[in-house]
Formats: C-alpha cells, sequence, structure tokens
C-alpha cells in the first residue's frame, strides 16, 4: 500500500479542504461536505493545492494507514 500512499492527491479548484487538530478532515465541494477521520500517527498537509499523506515509520501498521488513508482522502475529495 505504500506505492498508492506515497503519491500526492490533486485538489480540483472547486474543493477545499482543512485539517483539523485531531486530523479530522473536512472536504468541502460542490456536491456536499465529507468529514475523514484521520488515525493520529498519519500526517496529512496540503502544499500548492495538492494534499500530501505521510506516515511516521516503516512499521507495517503505518505502511498499511497510509494507504488506506491516501484512498479514503482520494475519494472524498472527487465525491
Amino acid at each position: 500500500m505504500s506505492r498508492i500512499g506515497k503519491l500526492p492527491i490533486s485538489l480540483p479548484d472547486n474543493v477545499q479542504i482543512e485539517v483539523s487538530k485531531d486530523n479530522n478532515v473536512t472536504v468541502k465541494g460542490p456536491k456536499g461536505t465529507l468529514v475523514v477521520p484521520v488515525d493520529r500517527d498519519i500526517n496529512v498537509a496540503t502544499e500548492e493545492g495538492q494534499l500530501l499523506v505521510t506516515r511516521p515509520t516503516e512499521q507495517k501498521r503505518h505502511k498499511a494507514m497510509h494507504g488506506l488513508y491516501r484512498s479514503l482522502l482520494n475519494n472524498a475529495s472527487m465525491a
């Protein structure tokens, strides 16, 4: 799953992303609003119109969560 997690998520112009301190990511777009709770070990950041998901270590659990949350956030940004 780490190959999936390394890819940045390109955000469309009409989508807004907010990352709260408790790692809840709010995605607002033309079709509505979605809130994706992200594991506290996974880091989410926005840079230059892209959403980046990173993991702290190379542990198997972190690798699996990295790919999972990247996929969930990518799907939310398309909705």
